[in-house]
């Protein structure tokens, strides 16, 4: 099999998007949304991913982009229910409502890949075993969301991850957004709180906020903001980010990468599901600024 530039990990998701009260399903998950942009950009993608047989048709709309999906039957199928007010999308209440289950290495596909990608929805989909394991393999991106964001009686809720010192030496790019960095370190500054993160191992930080993205890479800080026209496609901003990211720092320098990220984010933000725009759109968006 031909070798890869992503392999992503992490549960495919089946979530509720509530919006004044109106309900719609919708597939869901970093894999989901993450896999289809990166693919939009050109990057070759393979998915594995864990959920109910029942829901395996959903992974028909990755195939027919192009991404190579790896499948593991499970029990049940993760799921957010999302709720918002449309005078406020940028708001959120977040509710679990099923589990894929944890990751063995038996599930992972032996594929060459230049990056793997976890994105898990829950802590407990991967763990540091796991982590270690893939990090021999290459280099390892890793969302945050997915070891510190834990599923709790009334709805999901901020854990510290216990491994966290020592997951993130095996971490070449981490993921976070605002209230995970200010959790994670206790430091409130955007900038001195990737540095933070930085020194535990991770050599480069991507941080996502409401106003757009912040890279910390060689020493240095790239910014670039998030200018959607609407926020009807709010769900997935973070993954669309992060994917758009990696896809574009294979070939090119985390400044470029940045502003790419800004652009495909800010995009996805105006139109409900994964982002299905061009290169060539964006490009011509970067060119007029």
């Amino acid at each position: 099999m031909q070798p890869f530039d992503i392999l992503m990990v992490g549960n495919f998701a089946v979530d509720k998007l509530i919006v004044d009260g109106v309900e719609e399903v919708a597939s869901g998950g970093g894999v989901y949304y993450g896999s289809i942009a990166a693919r939009r950009l050109g990057a070759a993608v393979a998915v594995a991913t864990r959920l109910h047989p029942d829901e395996f048709w959903r992974l028909e709309d990755m195939r027919k982009e192009g991404v190579v999906v790896f499948p593991t039957p499970a029990d049940g199928t993760s799921g957010i229910a999302n709720f918002y007010q449309s005078s406020n999308m940028e708001t959120r209440i977040c509710k679990p409502i099923g589990f894929g289950g944890r990751y063995s290495i038996t599930e992972i596909p032996e594929v060459e890949a230049k990056v793997i990608m976890l994105s898990p929805l829950f802590a407990g989909e991967v763990d540091l075993e796991l982590l270690k394991l893939l990090a021999k393999r290459a280099p390892v991106s890793l969302d945050i969301q997915g070891f510190v964001r834990v599923q709790v009686e009334d709805g999901l809720d901020f854990r510290p991850w216990p491994d966290m010192a020592e997951g993130l030496k095996h971490i070449t790019y981490l993921k976070v957004d605002r209230s995970e960095s200010e959790f994670l370190t206790g430091i409130t500054d955007l900038r001195e709180a990737a540095r933070a993160l930085h020194a535990m191992g991770p050599q480069e930080i991507v941080l996502t906020q409401s106003s757009g993205v912040t890279v910390l890479a060689d020493g240095e800080f790239h910014e670039a903001p998030f200018t959607p026209r609407s926020l009807a496609g709010r769900t997935g901003r973070g993954d669309t980010c992060f994917c758009t990211y990696i896809a574009k720092r294979l070939t090119n320098d985390a400044c470029t990468a940045c502003r790419w990220a800004g652009v495909v984010t800010s995009l996805k933000q105006e139109k409900p599901g994964p982002w299905r725009g061009s290169s060539t759109e964006v490009q011509q968006i970067l060119n007029s600024h």
